[in-house]
């Protein structure tokens, strides 16, 4: 039966109306920004960290593979937080939880510019990236909450934009300034921000209240939903080809096109442009189309890793190849949406997991580039693993356009 206006619940009418009230416009822009503010500052924390790698080595006289350690706790804190944190704090009103978890953040970041060994950096480094996942996805589905089902996408794709854009500005200027001050002011930058996020979530975003619908069992039964654990394993394994190539592109400039430093750096900003624009362009063309959407882009990554793999030694070929892959990271807003749909009563833990399997593709796309780099396949070899993993990703994504197509009794 086709649902009319006056079917639907109290709160769609009324998020609706609010649609056309300029106050509540107004309200709901100041509360994305700042929920999008803490994105930011994620994303400064997590990408700097490895631009900083030098300075930390060498300020604890240790090697650069050991600060590396660094980088790697955050990510597993990242993967073991998310769904822990979901599960747990499910009935937990979503303002009360996104603030707790950003003070969680801001601390852990303090912990790591206050750090006395390496062994404590590695260990608040972990404790950093536990809210990370949690974070992240319970912001953008309170700001898809607030807007209403008609604008969910757009509210996705403008809480990323603090993560791309963070890409284009904060992390050179968080390197800058590590560069300037010492490696531990960046860290306190970081949290300062944080903070702030904090305040202005407390006095933007509006009461929800507790969700005693939610308990751990409901949300551990998005592990038993097959369109669920399908959307994470897109993102888990097709995210994969962009992380093959962005790990290894500044060693593959320098080494195959005898450029300077400086240009890494500038190039590497085309890649926050790129999926700053694919993010923007996601959040208003995916709508109604979600599973197409999340194909075309995973195409887009396949695309643009195979470029690459031929661009080696052309750095302005290079450049290009950079900005498409960054841009193909706009699938992350039709697959955060498909979750968002498809997960019933586990909204929380489903949110949190896209980005635990954004993290892991991080692991596992350089993990198996360097793997081909290391058996001799040369240095176009992460754009080519970068094409397997996309390919691996619509393989997926076939899987689930046929499921959705198929008659459901």
């Amino acid at each position: 039966m086709t649902r009319t206006a006056s079917d639907s619940p109290p709160d769609d009418q009324a998020k609706s109306a609010a649609e056309h009230d300029p106050a509540a416009e107004k309200a709901l822009s100041r509360m994305v920004f700042w929920l999008a503010s803490g994105a930011f500052a994620i994303g400064c924390t997590e990408f700097a960290a490895m631009s900083l790698l030098p300075y930390y080595a060498r300020g604890f006289g240790i090697s650069e593979p050991m600060a590396g350690h660094a980088v790697s706790a955050y990510a597993f804190g990242v993967v073991i937080g998310a769904p822990v944190i979901a599960t747990l704090c499910g009935r937990m009103s979503r303002k009360t939880l996104l603030i707790a978890l950003m003070i969680a953040f801001a601390l852990g970041n303090l912990l790591a510019a206050c750090a006395p060994s390496a062994w404590m950096l590695i260990a608040s480094r972990f404790l950093s990236g536990l809210p990370h996942g949690a974070y992240l996805g319970i912001a953008m589905l309170f700001a898809a909450e607030v807007a209403g089902k008609g604008r969910r996408a757009r509210m996705v794709s403008y809480v990323i934009l603090g993560l791309t854009i963070a890409n284009i500005i904060g992390v050179p200027a968080v390197n800058a300034l590590g560069q300037a001050a010492g490696w531990r002011m960046a860290f306190v930058a970081i949290a300062a921000l944080a903070f702030l996020t904090v305040v202005m979530v407390w006095r933007t975003a509006p009461a929800d209240g507790r969700h005693p619908e939610a308990s751990p069992l409901a949300e551990l039964r998005a592990f038993r939903n097959r369109d669920v654990l399908l959307a994470l394993a897109m993102g888990a394994i097709g995210f994969g080809g962009m992380f093959a190539v962005y790990a290894f592109f500044s060693a593959t400039l320098i080494q195959e096109t005898d450029s300077p430093e400086w240009l890494v750096s500038a190039v590497l900003i085309l890649f926050g442009i790129g999926a700053t624009l694919g993010n923007w362009v996601a959040g208003r063309v995916s709508g109604g189309h979600l599973l197409a959407a999340a194909g075309a882009y995973q195409a887009v990554l396949g695309a643009a890793a195979l470029f690459y793999a031929f661009s080696v030694g052309h750095w302005p070929s290079m450049a290009l190849a950079i900005l498409l892959i960054g841009m193909g990271g706009g699938m992350a807003v039709p697959l955060q949406t498909r979750l968002m749909d498809v997960a019933g009563e586990a909204q929380t833990l489903a949110a949190a997991m896209n980005h635990a399997a954004f993290n892991f593709a991080n692991a596992l796309g350089p993990l198996l580039a360097g793997a081909a780099l290391a058996a001799g396949w040369g240095p176009r070899a992460p754009g080519f693993v970068g094409l397997g993993l996309a390919l691996c990703g619509l393989a997926i994504w076939a899987v689930m356009m046929w499921l959705e197509r198929k008659p459901k009794r």
